[in-house]
């Protein structure tokens, strides 16, 4: 047993709720309690109270996989584009020149960005 002295309290004393023992376990919490639902699932439910169309669940694999390549393109995209950006402020000492390849690189990686956001929504909505 483990002695829980206090201060002022005679040598030896020790609370009598103290132990070495280690609190019980919690008890597993069950899978879901019947009528449970998630906040999405509430979410959904309120959605429809409303009168307005439940959203699709999700997309086909195969639109996946386009939106996936897409993403992977304009990524590789963008990082050349970075490449040859650092590359050239490297070599460029003037300011004003050095100014407008900043702003050129982030016109041409706006629209790496816009071209991939209308080739998802393109999908998206194909699908």
């Amino acid at each position: 047993m483990l002695l829980a002295c206090h201060i002022g309290a005679p040598l030896g004393w020790y609370a009598p709720n103290m132990s070495d023992k280690p609190a019980s376990p919690a008890q597993p919490a069950k899978d879901k309690a019947a009528g449970m639902k998630s906040a999405y699932e509430l979410a959904l439910e309120r959605i429809e109270k409303q009168g307005i169309e439940r959203p699709r669940e999700g997309f086909s694999e195969a639109v996946r996989e386009q939106i996936a390549e897409a993403r992977r393109q304009a990524e590789a995209k963008l990082a050349q584009l970075e490449i040859l950006h650092k590359d050239g402020l490297r070599t460029q000492r003037d300011p004003v020149k050095r100014h407008e390849e900043e702003e050129e690189y982030r016109r041409e990686r706006r629209r790496i960005e816009e071209d991939l956001e209308r080739k998802i929504e393109k999908l998206r909505a194909g699908a």
